[in-house]
């Protein structure tokens, strides 16, 4: 049974989990599923099953699902039917895996899923160890409901794993793995994701929750610098300075591979949210994040106002949408600068209506 974590605890036991001298969590007889295909799941899916011939060449291909179903045959096509093979539905992969991997949408679609997951196995209980992996980033409390409702069912474990980077990260399997739940499971996870998927795990505890509130901690300090970039770039249109010249700053003296690839976004209009973290995933972050520092009592100004302004920039989109003129289908969370440009009198997304305001004396 996973362990429940019903409280929240925000006193991270803080860690890294280390490939043991002793002997590795036995991968060879186990079948993974991937469960969720999006911008970062479908690079995750990829390297994974790469990573699984070339580390562990007897592990079965890996079994894929996704609402569209186009994205599965696609990633198969891609890495080979060696690699990875297309599940009829999620009762597949609920039956047939030992390990599940989980990267979706929303809180709903994760609840949603595990639901799914038990009803399936209500039937055909597991006679072995069954973990399950949830990277998605939802809100804390959410974990502790996912316990509850795999508690249904024997020899089921669950660890909250969020991962902190970029898409450009996952390609390259650099992300970094936020873990929390059994340690046994935990071992197991590492030992499958880490180098395949990311660079390193950290260790988080045992509290299911403590991953998943870290990872929103991590979101908050990239949307908030998300923002200051989108206020520094408004604030030089205005002042008739070239954006270049902030990103030259950037690269200069705040050389974190997250603040030049915003800042690069932002000068060069790179809005597209397939290739990034499209805005409605922002929203949702920015909401859960301004929830738990509500539950905490610790205010995060910079988060309420990048909160509004990637409303507003959302609905100037859909604005464009409407009118046949968007350049993008969805926006990129980077796309929050439009929101900043409006609040300062700016043009939102047409750059090209904007004048200097600065005034020499």
């Amino acid at each position: 049974m996973t362990t429940s974590a019903t409280s929240l605890n925000v006193n991270v036991d803080e860690g890294s989990i280390h490939r043991p001298i002793s002997p590795l969590p036995s991968l060879s007889s186990k079948k993974v599923g991937f469960v969720g295909l999006g911008n970062m799941g479908y690079l995750m899916a990829r390297n994974l099953a790469r990573g699984s011939a070339n580390f562990f060449p007897s592990v079965a291909p890996i079994l894929l699902w996704n609402r569209t179903e186009s994205k599965a045959h696609q990633l198969v096509k891609e890495v080979g039917q060696d690699k990875a093979r297309v599940a009829r539905d999620l009762e597949e992969v609920a039956l047939e895996c030992d390990v599940i991997i989980t990267n979706l949408a929303n809180d709903n679609v994760v609840k949603t899923t595990y639901e799914h997951f038990v009803a399936t196995l209500s039937d055909k209980a597991p006679t072995q160890q069954k973990v399950f992996i949830e990277t998605s980033t939802v809100y804390p409390t959410l974990s502790g409901e996912l316990d509850k409702i795999l508690s249904q069912i024997s020899h089921t474990h669950l660890v909250t794993c969020p991962v902190v980077g970029a898409p450009a990260a996952a390609d390259k399997a650099q992300l970094v793995l936020l873990m929390s739940g059994d340690y046994s499971s935990k071992k197991l996870v590492n030992h499958l994701l880490v180098p395949a998927v990311g660079r390193k795990a950290m260790d988080l505890g045992e509290d299911l929750e403590k991953a998943p509130t870290f990872k929103l901690i991590v979101n908050s300090l990239v949307l908030g610098n998300i923002e200051l970039l989108a206020e520094a770039f408004t604030v030089a249109t205005k002042a008739g300075i070239d954006g270049q010249n902030i990103t030259t700053i950037v690269g200069d003296f705040f050389p974190a591979p997250s603040l030049i690839g915003y800042a690069d976004k932002i000068l060069h209009e790179k809005f597209d949210g397939d290739a990034g973290f499209n805005i409605d995933g922002g929203i949702k972050d920015a909401a859960h994040i301004r929830q738990l520092t509500e539950q905490l009592n610790s205010p995060m100004p910079v988060i309420d106002v990048a909160h509004q302004h990637l409303l507003t920039a959302r609905a100037l989109h859909e604005q464009r949408k409407q009118d046949g003129d968007a350049k993008f289908q969805r926006l990129d969370w980077s796309g929050l600068v439009a929101g900043t440009r409006a609040a300062a009198g700016l043009s939102g997304f047409d750059r090209s209506k904007d004048t200097s305001v600065f005034k020499e004396d």
